[in-house]
């Protein structure tokens, strides 16, 4: 079998437990997972890779990003509230001065942060209030070129709101004639409540009429009277949409009355919806207007598990209006989450791992995604020995593998530690 292969991988550690794996791997495709010895015989060094029991996982999923604005932080000020609306003033005071190159270059610096992070899937939210759609433009000439390398999928975003803006309901049809993949809306921030639902309506419609799937910003407020998720779960049921809507951030929930939730996670359950929360910028952006007891602001992603409910995690922002930090890593995303969440016993953190892999991969509908025979062969071996480790490490991705190839490497981590009686290399991991 060695000399039919591409490249094989040798004593894994797999997320669900099991040791000693190997892994076999021809035509960009996972051919074999066995605890059973594969010939290595007529393999060349180059395409055998012995893992050592170190964790071998399906590559993060970033559920929820803003690539067009990511990197500009500073451009032109920065966020001094620190609030969510300060943002959006500070992103439509950068827009009117974008150019395409500017756009481009700091997308492709980001697709490489994340490929450099095990990350090879993100869905992007791209803004449509701007009537020449220019960061709709670059973000779909991205796609393409990336395309070998990770999987871009955009979402058709009306940040001003989609009535609020005069040009939002062309625009947006514009950008799905141009290719982009998803409807996207932002209830919350049209003028009315009325309004508000009228575009969960109207967007919904429209992906029923094309379809198309939705990942709707709902409710990032503190305010428990944002109950846009509702209407989202009724019009997800009456078009006939289950499973293809996504509802993303949801942080009225984190201030919403406990009966009142019970309520509205039936109806969630009940239409098939995936929940996306943002841990860090959640708890960046929540509260702020606050004194004490500060809201954490991030939606009840335990309560939602215990519902049966599809939750992932999304970067969201990275140095930019929103948020001034981050470097990629979907592990700090989720190593946020399950703080802020206080999902600290061993089934909650490995759920919490599954929010930025094999949940994130159902809300984006991917195929073909995991570690199994049949799905492409897209991995990452990370310096750790289970999902748990990972989370509480975050340690360096030694492999990023994508379609067969293996396009990023890092070196592992080992501290040296001298206390005078010799050396003694640290790897930080518990066996």
């Amino acid at each position: 079998m060695a000399a039919m292969l591409d490249y094989l991988i040798i004593n894994a550690s797999l997320v669900d437990g099991r040791e000693a794996m190997n892994i076999a791997i021809r035509d960009s495709k996972i051919v074999e997972v066995t605890d059973q010895a594969i010939a290595t015989s007529e393999l060349p060094d180059d395409c055998l890779y012995d893992a050592k029991g170190q964790l071998v996982t399906a590559p993060f999923i970033d559920s929820h990003f803003h690539m067009d604005a990511t990197l500009s932080l500073g451009k032109p000020r920065l966020n001094q509230s620190g609030t969510l609306l300060e943002g959006i003033q500070i992103w439509n005071e950068l827009k009117p001065n974008l150019t395409f190159d500017a756009i481009k270059q700091r997308a492709l610096k980001i697709c490489h942060w994340a490929i450099g992070q095990g990350t090879l899937a993100i869905r992007s939210h791209v803004d449509i209030c701007d009537d020449a759609l220019l960061a709709v433009q670059v973000l779909l000439e991205v796609k393409k070129e990336m395309a070998p390398w990770l999987d871009l999928q955009l979402v058709a975003f009306p940040q001003d709101g989609y009535y609020r803006y005069k040009n939002s309901v062309d625009n947006l049809k514009r950008a799905l004639d141009m290719g982009v993949d998803v409807i996207g809306g932002i209830p919350h921030f049209e003028r009315t409540m009325a309004d508000g639902s009228h575009s969960v309506r109207s967007l919904c419609e429209l992906a029923a009429e094309r379809g198309l799937m939705v990942d709707m910003h709902c409710d990032e407020s503190d305010d428990p009277l944002s109950r846009h998720i509702e209407s989202l779960a009724y019009e997800t049921q009456r078009l006939g949409l289950q499973g293809r809507v996504t509802g993303s951030h949801l942080t009225s929930m984190h201030s919403m009355d406990n009966y009142y939730v019970s309520k509205l996670m039936a109806l969630m359950a009940e239409a098939q919806l995936n929940v996306v929360a943002n841990p860090l910028i959640n708890i960046t952006l929540q509260g702020r207007h606050d004194s004490y007891p500060k809201r954490r602001g991030m939606t009840r992603v335990k309560e939602l598990n215990a519902r049966g409910i599809n939750v992932a995690y999304g970067h969201d922002c990275i140095m930019d209006p929103w948020y001034s930090l981050g470097s990629y890593d979907m592990l700090d995303v989720a190593h946020m989450g399950l703080h802020v969440a206080q999902m600290t016993g061993v089934a909650e953190m490995q759920s919490t791992y599954a929010a930025i892999t094999h949940n994130a991969a159902k809300a984006l509908n991917l195929s073909n995604y995991g570690i199994a025979k049949g799905c492409n062969a897209d991995l990452v071996v990370l310096q750790a020995k289970d999902s748990i480790n990972a989370l509480r490490l975050r340690p360096p991705r030694l492999i990023v593998m994508r379609r067969g190839q293996v396009i990023s490497t890092a070196s592992p981590n080992i501290s040296e530690v001298n206390l005078g009686n010799g050396v003694v290399s640290i790897d930080f991991n518990l066996s």
